[in-house]
């Protein structure tokens, strides 16, 4: 795990290593000062020589300046690397998730993956920091004391002895104890996350049910489960300080009282015992930093480990070693095809799916939910792979293109698209970030959106709200389709992306898509069928399988699903003879 974010210290890692070499410097300078001080009073003081005052006086001045020099500089290396770290983190972990495929994304909730980026990084992060500048300073600081105080007096140094281990076994315990809980309180994060996103996204939903209070308790329950996890961790770690304190508190009360007799008898003299003094404070605060380091790397172990689940998920979508760099033919053809989410041959949602779809074919895909609609054409631009059986485009595995170059020549327009924060124009160029003005308003011709774009004030450069709060479900619908429309792919995918408008607009936007883009394939998945009733053939399915393909007249009279569907929307009203 350390070995695999190591790996994004990046450029970072030259104030990483200079980091604890400014610290131990500092921890030299530091240890030297009560040396000094010694001689301070026992040849300057005690001996009233001002001469000597003065000399070591200026010595300490010379010092406690150099220690402060090498203390700033190291806490602003410290501050730099470990900034840069977490800024490398955030970005390997976002790209990474930009590479995953919709199957590894299911391994992970989106709310995990955001607390990942957020929360898991900072504590990696403030961990990181104390690694390379506290968790050196501390030991050496310990180490060096302990030597200097050996140098002043062995026998009072002993005393010391007693401290540290009593410590050490104090931490082992707080950590075994906290880290089980740590990896809990994480995963109750990702949960309460998870309300939170819920929430937000569905606020509309919740209001017209009046849920607020169900909402407000399902919160407050997530938020409860973490603040117990949480109390209880900090109910162990706080036993740390006053275990500190016992230790080093009893060590200095030794060390004045065995360092008078000492003085008394003359094997001992003032200034000596002012050093080991000085020394205690040092190696308390030592074992109070190697304190804070254990406390934190708990924390921190957690956050670590699921920030390397994430680097370490390799997409199931790769391309191949000499992978084709043109799609010259958008010849679809399903061989075998079959299909699970699990990749469990128990669990198919699609099977056996043989077909073909010429290239500028219009084709219509109609079906009951749940029987395979949006997983067979999810397939094409391979958001998912295959299970069994393969596609080919133009008699080519759709395996052997390169991905970009395959999902540029197909686009899809779902139900539920998504509107990015900006202008209506910076929207539309994600289809093609150099298109023309006159491109996007053909491109939104076609889509039917022209019109009501233009009656906006701002007309173009509108400003779209986040997820396209500010447009109706038909108007964003629309938005989409050009959007699509500005790719200029070869396949054209339209996932029920219809639904929101009316018929009228349904057919407008069909008519120009078929006197427009004829040479385009155009695939529409549909709950109406006057929005595929003239499309060359027609898809019918059911349970994840091919019930029938067949024009619009072939299937009324041949095929009793196809019938059904016709004669419910030809009652209820919801067809359009157009």
């Amino acid at each position: 795990m350390i070995k695999e974010l190591a790996k994004h210290i990046g450029e970072y890692k030259k104030v990483t290593i200079l980091t604890p070499i400014v610290a131990a410097v500092e921890v030299a300078l530091e240890v030297l000062i009560p040396l000094v001080l010694a001689r301070l009073i026992d040849l300057g003081i005690d001996m009233g020589d001002m001469a000597v005052i003065k000399r070591y006086g200026a010595y300490l001045i010379g010092l406690t300046i150099l220690s402060l020099i090498f203390g700033v500089t190291s806490g602003r290396f410290a501050a730099i690397a470990a900034a840069g770290f977490s800024r490398n983190l955030r970005r390997d972990i976002y790209n990474q998730v930009q590479e995953f495929s919709f199957h590894n994304i299911d391994k992970f909730s989106t709310a995990s993956l955001v607390t990942r980026m957020t929360t898991d990084v900072n504590n990696v992060q403030m961990a990181f920091q104390m690694l390379i500048r506290i968790a050196v300073r501390a030991p050496l600081m310990l180490i060096f004391s302990v030597v200097a105080a050996v140098f002043i007096n062995p026998k009072l140094a002993v005393t010391f002895l007693v401290a540290v281990p009593l410590l050490g076994i104090g931490l082992i315990f707080i950590s075994t104890n906290v880290f089980p809980i740590m990896d809990r309180v994480f995963k109750t994060y990702d949960k309460l996350n998870n309300v939170v996103q819920e929430n937000l996204h569905g606020i509309r939903v919740v209001k017209s049910f009046v849920r607020e209070k169900h909402e407000e308790e399902k919160f407050n329950q997530t938020s409860e489960n973490i603040y117990r996890d949480f109390s209880k961790a900090e109910r162990i770690m706080i036993l740390n300080a006053p275990l500190m304190m016992i230790a080093v508190y009893t060590a200095m009360i030794l060390i004045s009282y065995f360092g008078a007799r000492f003085i008394v008898v003359g094997t001992l003299t003032t200034g000596e015992l002012m050093s080991l003094i000085t020394y205690t404070g040092q190696i308390m605060m030592s074992l109070m930093m190697v304190s804070m380091i254990f406390v934190m790397l708990t924390i921190s172990r957690t956050g670590a480990r699921r920030i390397v689940e994430v680097l370490r998920e390799q997409s199931d979508l790769t391309n191949p070693g000499e992978a084709l760099t043109e799609v010259e033919d958008a010849t679809l053809e399903f061989k075998d095809v079959s299909f699970s989410y699990t990749d469990d041959l128990d669990k198919l949602c699609l099977k056996n799916i043989n077909l073909t779809i010429p290239q500028g074919a219009v084709v219509g895909i109609i079906g009951a939910t749940g029987s395979g609609k949006s997983s067979l054409v999810q397939l094409i631009p391979r958001l998912y792979d295959t299970t069994c059986g393969e596609i080919t485009m133009g008699g080519v595995n759709i395996k052997n293109y390169d991905l970009e170059v395959l999902r540029n020549q197909v686009a899809m327009v779902l139900q539920k698209n998504t509107l990015f924060s900006g202008t209506i124009k910076e929207n539309l160029r994600w289809g093609d970030e150099h298109a023309s003005e006159e491109e996007i308003i053909k491109a939104c011709q076609i889509a039917c959106a022209d019109g009501f774009i233009r009656q906006f004030p701002q007309g173009y450069d509108t400003y779209i709200e986040q997820g396209g709060s500010n447009v109706s479900g038909g108007q964003k619908q629309r938005l989409c389709i050009a959007r699509a429309l500005l790719k200029k792919p070869k396949i054209l995918i339209l996932d029920d992306s219809t639904s929101a408008v009316d018929t009228a607009t349904d057919a407008s936007i069909r008519k120009a898509l078929r006197e427009e883009q004829s040479q385009m394939t155009k695939i529409i998945i549909a709950q109406r069928i006057s929005s595929i009733k003239d499309a060359d053939f027609i898809i019918v399915l059911e349970n994840g399988a091919v019930d029938a393909i067949g024009t619009h007249e072939e299937l009324l009279t041949n095929n009793e699903i196809y019938r059904e569907i016709y004669q419910a929307q030809a009652k209820g009203g919801d067809f359009d003879a157009a």
